[in-house]
């Protein structure tokens, strides 16, 4: 299959969005998963209300398609303020930030995604904005520049990252809570794709309904992608009805296997083991060896991999596991030794 055909979240276009946009929950009762984060963040929100204040900055951290906007929606809507939604690259300059922050109300949330790709002349600026709600603009260069201090309403920022890491130091400590948000559960799945179905009127089957969970990697957003696939193969090559056969069908055209792995996965795996030998190597070799970014790889690919405990992280670099012979169906030989189809 080729890369459009993708379920993963390389970068999701506006159909992706759309489709984000009317699943996504709308209260609490219906956000399944992550339980403390969401204990957390009700106790927050409950505070900071019966205070008259807004509440802390909140950083959300973890794999695309978790739930990271979804939460800052329903902090909004818990607040009964408006969302304002903006993202790390599209904030070039300080007067880009100005602009957001000035359009802001009292009370509002401004949801910043990618929030690690904001650069270090923006960040500085962000910095009294989170802490003291001002902000310090300098107009004019040189002998004539002067500094003019613009007052902010309170607003509670909520960033969002894949990779924290990359996140400054003084950026990070002005965030009152910091959540990582987990894989979910088999049963969590369950209950997501069955409230997906029903949202999109989609009949489907209990067998059917269990295998995308099974190979949704554990991400909602993965699974509401592979229940819309399997559902216009419904359509066209069925009844309508989503069924055991019809989902297997569907998913192995897909090349989405029975743990979830689509063919950018097994192309990772296989380089490690055809031309490394199962490792160890550096993730700039491994993504010259599969032809994939170095950055697709730390942020699509290996968190699922690892999860699988299909490849391990060593101080010498990654390393196939004995699960990922065992899935690809490669005999495991000595090293040194080649490795060998079944």
């Amino acid at each position: 299959m080729g890369e459009d055909s993708s379920i993963l979240d390389k970068k999701p276009n506006k159909e992706d969005k759309v489709l984000d946009s009317a699943l996504r929950p709308k209260n609490w009762s219906d956000y399944v998963g992550q339980s403390k984060i969401k204990e957390n963040i009700k106790i927050i929100i409950t505070a900071a209300k019966q205070r008259s204040q807004s509440p802390d900055h909140l950083l959300f951290y973890g794999n695309s398609g978790l739930g990271k906007t979804t939460l800052a929606h329903l902090v909004a809507q818990e607040m009964g303020k408006e969302i304002k939604i903006s993202a790390g690259p599209a904030i070039e300059r300080a007067g880009d930030l100005a602009a957001i922050l000035t359009n802001l109300s009292e009370g509002d949330v401004l949801f910043l995604d990618e929030i690690h790709r904001i650069s270090t002349t923006v960040e500085e600026y962000l910095y009294p904005a989170m802490e003291d709600y001002k902000l310090n603009l300098i107009l004019g260069k040189g002998p004539m520049a002067r500094t003019m201090e613009l007052k902010l309403p309170k607003f509670t920022l909520i960033g969002a990252t894949t990779r924290p890491a990359l996140l400054s130091s003084p950026l990070r400590s002005r965030f009152g809570a910091i959540f990582q948000l987990n894989f979910y559960s088999h049963d969590d799945m369950k209950k997501i794709i069955k409230r997906s179905s029903e949202l999109l009127n989609i009949k489907i089957e209990p067998e059917a309904l269990e295998i995308v969970a099974k190979r949704s990697r554990f991400t909602p957003r993965v699974a509401n992608r592979l229940l819309k696939r399997v559902r216009d193969f419904a359509q066209v090559q069925g009844n309508g009805i989503v069924t055991k056969e019809i989902t297997e069908h569907a998913l192995n055209f897909l090349e989405v296997d029975k743990m979830g792995l689509e063919s950018g996965d097994r192309k990772i795996l296989l380089a490690l083991i055809e031309k490394f030998n199962g490792g160890p190597v550096g993730l700039q070799s491994l993504a010259a060896a599969s032809m994939e970014e170095e950055d697709t790889i730390l942020d699509i690919y290996e968190p699922y991999l690892m999860q699988c405990g299909f490849i391990e992280r060593t101080p010498k670099g990654r390393v196939a596991s004995r699960l990922a012979y065992e899935h690809l169906g490669i005999k495991q030989r000595g090293s040194g030794n080649q490795n060998q189809l079944i």
